[in-house]
């Protein structure tokens, strides 16, 4: 059984105008030691995914289907059925989160070290808390703090050295999955590539599962063993994280992939991806990419594309999956 298996999972944000469909169908699995890269548009549901795996959705956040099947080697257990006091066992301490505002996941008027060996006391009501100073300590080590800041108070950090402390937060409880949400959005790229690289080292040591969460492919490419491609809600395609570069299938991932400048390799003119994303209280009748979509057809815009593996673990949503032929006739045609 795999560490993390999601079925079908649906939540709606509830508003004045409707309801928003903000997670729609999303299926994966996830391994021990394996990494999977969520990457899509702003506003495409990627975070709405994470939130609703742990249930921390605000008020308006309503579930409507699916299941999380999480299993620590003793059998799966569907998160989604459990009583939110049971469901507080696993957060942390099965799945913890990365989030994406280091700066907003730390109380200011709290020692850094003190909020730690809070969450660790929290979840191992046997620990003396000489024992969970300890722990923090190697931690800090671990993500590269020096442990006497565990002393000092969140303002007294620097932004990197904040998103290490939270970092060293997610790891405290020994969790089976990390979810990391755009865990360096707000650090140059020299820091941003110190973490990264650091996040890689701790994975690959603890063998734990992590989902990373980005709009910047980049960075999901050096994270990832495997990469889905999200676009209004549901994944569109899903693969190895090769595969995803060297044949996308889906036209949203190929005009995605084609859509960013690189830094090897010779200049070549970007894609463009016309139009925007649809508006998810009214979302269109069938692929909800077709209206933006080069080579979308009649049936793409009536009948909703069915989500299924096309081979060896590529997943797809499409009904005219583009060839190789039609992807170098699209770079001819551009240039």
């Amino acid at each position: 059984m795999p560490v993390l298996d999601v079925r079908n999972l649906k939540m709606h944000y509830k508003t004045k105008m409707g309801y928003v469909k903000a997670v729609d169908g999303i299926n994966f699995t996830l391994d021990s030691g394996e990494s999977l890269g969520i990457v899509g548009e702003s506003g495409c549901g990627k975070t709405s995914v994470s939130m609703t795996m742990l249930r921390l959705l605000p008020e308006n956040g309503e579930f409507k289907g699916g299941s999380v099947l999480f299993d620590e080697g003793n059998g799966p257990v569907d998160l989604v059925t459990l009583p939110e006091n049971e469901m507080r066992k696993y957060r942390w301490k099965g799945l913890a989160m990365i989030f994406q505002a280091a700066m907003n996941s730390l109380n200011p008027v709290y020692k850094v070290g003190d909020q730690i060996v809070e969450a660790i006391l929290t979840h191992y009501p046997d620990m003396n808390i000489d024992d969970a100073k300890k722990k923090v300590a190697k931690l800090f080590e671990l993500v590269g703090l020096d442990p006497k800041r565990m002393e000092q108070y969140p303002h007294q950090y620097s932004g990197g050295m904040k998103q290490r402390a939270v970092i060293a937060l997610a790891l405290s409880c020994d969790p089976k999955v990390i979810i990391a949400d755009e865990p360096t959005t707000a650090l140059d790229v020299i820091v941003q590539d110190k973490i990264l690289k650091e996040m890689k080292k701790i994975q690959k040591k603890l063998n734990m599962a992590m989902i990373y969460i980005s709009h910047d492919i980049a960075v999901i490419a050096e994270v990832s063993d495997k990469i889905a491609v999200m676009y209004a809600g549901k994944f569109v395609e899903l693969a190895d994280s090769v595969t995803i570069f060297k044949n996308p299938m889906h036209p949203y991932t190929y005009l995605l992939m084609n859509a960013f400048p690189s830094i090897v390799g010779e200049k070549k003119e970007l894609f463009t991806i016309p139009g925007e994303p649809p508006n998810l209280l009214e979302p269109p009748k069938g692929c909800r990419f077709a209206p933006r979509c080069p080579w979308a057809t009649d049936k793409c815009r009536e009948e909703e594309p069915e989500y299924k593996l096309i081979e060896n673990g590529h997943y797809i949503a499409c009904w005219h999956p583009l060839t190789e032929e039609v992807r170098e006739n699209a770079k001819a045609q551009l240039k």
